[in-house]
């Protein structure tokens, strides 16, 4: 659902995710570097870890995100032009993370193409597994939008929640399917 935002005094994060590739090793280098490459002539599929971390856990899931969205074009060519509001429920923190990055993959892949920027997590509730997020950005233009690579499908596969709240260290780790 397209909800209204002001532009007036918008600010974006900083950035705390990386992507890495399970395989092959030589993609983790390039992504290190800043490089980013398009996987058009592979014959099978391959998947990409994504890594996000915040001082809570909502900052991690939002930083988890955006991580998706990079690995799809590249952020610096988005800019802030329509927000869209999103919901997702889990039965434990795992299912949570999952659901809420299949939203924001829906959102991509169906109208309104949106890829976002900005993440902001309006209801973080851990209890009843519940999240409803503003989803800030553009939708993906071929010609204005690098191409990076499709995202096909969010797994479960070795996905990690870890929670240190002593040290207001937390951080998610999840594997898509490219």
């Amino acid at each position: 659902m397209e909800v209204e935002f002001s532009k007036e005094n918008f600010l974006l994060p900083e950035m705390k995710y990386e992507c890495e590739y399970i395989l092959p090793i030589i993609f983790k280098f390039l992504i290190n570097n800043g490089l980013f490459i398009r996987l058009t002539d592979l014959d099978h599929t391959a998947d990409v870890q994504l890594h996000g971390w915040g001082t809570s856990l909502k900052e991690a899931f939002e930083q988890c995100g955006v991580a998706m969205f990079g690995y799809m074009t590249e952020l610096d060519y988005v800019s802030v032009e329509s927000c869209y509001e999103i919901e997702a429920k889990g039965d434990d923190i795992e299912g949570l993370l999952f659901h809420f990055l299949d939203e924001l993959l829906f959102l991509f892949s169906a109208e309104p193409f949106l890829v976002c920027k900005k993440l902001e997590i309006t209801k973080f509730d851990v209890q009843n597994f519940d999240i409803v997020c503003r989803c800030y950005g553009e939708p993906f233009e071929l010609g204005k939008h690098p191409q990076g690579t499709e995202v096909k499908a969010i797994t479960y596969s070795a996905m990690q929640v870890v929670q240190d709240a002593e040290r207001s260290n937390y951080e998610v780790f999840v594997i898509i399917d490219i």
